[in-house]
């Protein structure tokens, strides 16, 4: 299990700040809980994932199309989908450190710190035994390991049960059982467990006695699964097909913490991808494989991801993993895979008289398609780049630089553009070479302070090249282009920046790795 990196998150936090990626929102009123934003690099990086993630879905495959659809909804479709009775997270709170949690979370991380156990006994035992070790059999017949493992299955067992019938009661037991004790006190003073419903509602209307009372949406995936007919029909569509939509959604977050992973209001990326019942674990096994070549593509190191098979499964799945990423607070849910059979059609179709069926010109039947769901946080795919891309390094001469190591199709400007001196004709040079190429690279341009100074600028907010027009340039049309990586200065002539940088820095370079 990866180990905590507070300072990592702390300086990757300042540094969002600093460098105008991410701000805290209302700040000049003391700010907003849990809620943030995107600053002038911020909202391009955010915009470069978005762009990925479409094309990927909507423009390498034939058969899946986009929407975007209203954040207000019917306020049956909540009651349809099951949050109304259902969208509940268990919570606790801790009376000697007054914080708050979800209490399955509590639990799980007690599981966790039991899998550690294992891990820590079978590391001792494989130093003991050298190459002889025989891993496998060590974890099955090893009677310390063994009682873990039995615990393991034990609480997983429980909590899945009193969460499934919404028992409380049974949770605070459990919490008892593992003497689960508060990460800031240490004591284990707890309340009892209650259920918290985390949709935030308002009212649509005039007046207030005749405002209804509606929602702002817990999830995008509703929006797709009520339009489900309209775009098979207007699009002509055959199963198996998907509709991808991206937008903002909102939770009122019992515990909102850990900088922008867990939000109040965020945004989500989701796929939901129609199938002929009977096929979904097919397809859930091939959007599991193909999603996790997605996250790869982007290069910030396949260690860093693993899938985590869910115990408790959600009341409309039959199959549910998600993709977890090494985040400075450790492995944590990145991207959820869900097979969610036919539940969201089917009761829509219940809740509102419709008929919500695909008929099926081969078969000549109609039936309610089975889902296969991919959902990935866009603000948690944010600080996955940007924490895994941070890095504090010590160079030859002695000196220090901080650099984003961004993939260079997503880094929020693809080439600064800088004169050597602020004079001599060098800035005029460089802002016909920058108005040149801005039409096809977000470009930047800088002429203030020394060239060192800018450089270690766009190190810090990830710009992958640095064009520098000296008094060279003048007499034959070269220049230099610096590798923020590398930190190596070639010298290029002027007709050839744009093919060195469409190679580099365009989006179809990551989106052939997949």
């Amino acid at each position: 299990m990866a180990q905590q990196d507070d300072n990592l998150l702390k300086n990757v936090v300042s540094h969002a700040k600093e460098y105008g990626f991410i701000f805290p929102s209302s700040e000049i009123y003391d700010g907003l809980g849990a809620v943030y934003d995107y600053g002038q690099n911020g909202v391009e990086l955010k915009n470069n994932l978005k762009e990925y993630w479409w094309r990927f879905m909507t423009q390498l495959h034939d058969n899946i199309v986009g929407i975007d659809s209203a954040i207000f909804m019917h306020p049956t479709i909540w009651k349809a989908s099951g949050h109304v009775d259902a969208f509940n997270d268990p919570m606790v709170d801790n009376k000697d450190s007054k914080k708050r949690y979800r209490a399955d979370v509590l639990i799980e991380d007690a599981v966790e710190k039991m899998k550690d156990k294992i891990e820590k006994e079978a590391e001792k035992a494989a130093k003991r035994f050298g190459e002889s070790f025989n891993r496998e059999m060590f974890l099955s017949t090893n009677p310390r390991v063994m009682e873990y493992a039995k615990k393991i299955d034990e609480t997983n067992e429980r909590l899945k049960n009193a969460m499934a019938n919404s028992d409380m009661v049974a949770m605070k037991q459990l919490m008892t059982d593992l003497e689960v004790a508060d990460p800031i006190s240490g004591t284990r003073n707890w309340t009892d467990v209650r259920q918290f419903n985390l949709m935030f509602s308002t009212e649509m209307g005039s007046v207030a006695e005749d405002a209804n009372k509606i929602y702002l949406r817990p999830e995008t995936a509703q929006g797709i699964f009520v339009n489900f007919l309209n775009v098979q029909k207007t699009g002509r569509m055959k199963i198996p097909f998907g509709i991808a939509q991206i937008g903002k959604a909102f939770r009122n977050e019992i515990v909102a913490r850990q900088f922008i992973f867990r939000m109040r209001e965020f945004e989500q990326m989701e796929m939901q991808f129609f199938v002929k019942p009977g096929e979904e674990m097919t397809w859930y096994e091939f959007w599991k494989e193909k999603r996790m070549k997605w996250h790869h593509a982007m290069g910030l190191g396949t260690a860093n991801y693993r899938f985590h098979d869910h115990v408790n499964l959600a009341h409309y799945a039959n199959a549910a993993c998600d993709i977890q990423f090494n985040f400075p607070m450790g492995f944590k849910e990145l991207e959820g895979i869900h097979s969610r059979t036919d539940f969201d059609l089917k009761s829509h179709e219940k809740y509102s008289g419709k008929k919500l069926q695909y008929f099926d010109t081969e078969s000549n039947q109609s039936y309610i398609p089975y889902v296969v769901e991919t959902s990935i946080g866009l603000d948690r795919l944010f600080l996955a780049t940007l924490s895994n891309s941070y890095k504090e390094e010590k160079l030859e001469d002695g000196s220090e630089r901080v650099v984003l190591n961004l993939p260079p199709a997503l880094a929020p400007h693809k080439v600064a553009v800088l004169p050597l001196v602020k004079k001599d004709g060098l800035p005029e040079k460089a802002e016909a070479i920058l108005h040149d190429l801005k039409f096809e690279f977000s470009s930047y341009y800088e002429d203030k302070d020394t060239i060192g100074k800018r450089y270690r600028r766009m190190d810090a907010i990830g710009t992958p090249y640095c064009v520098t027009v000296d008094h060279q340039t003048l007499q034959d049309d070269t220049v230099t282009l610096r590798d923020r990586d590398t930190m190596k200065q070639d010298r290029v002539r002027i007709a050839d920046l744009r093919s060195n940088l469409s190679g580099k820095c365009s989006l179809v370079s990551l989106l052939k790795k997949i």
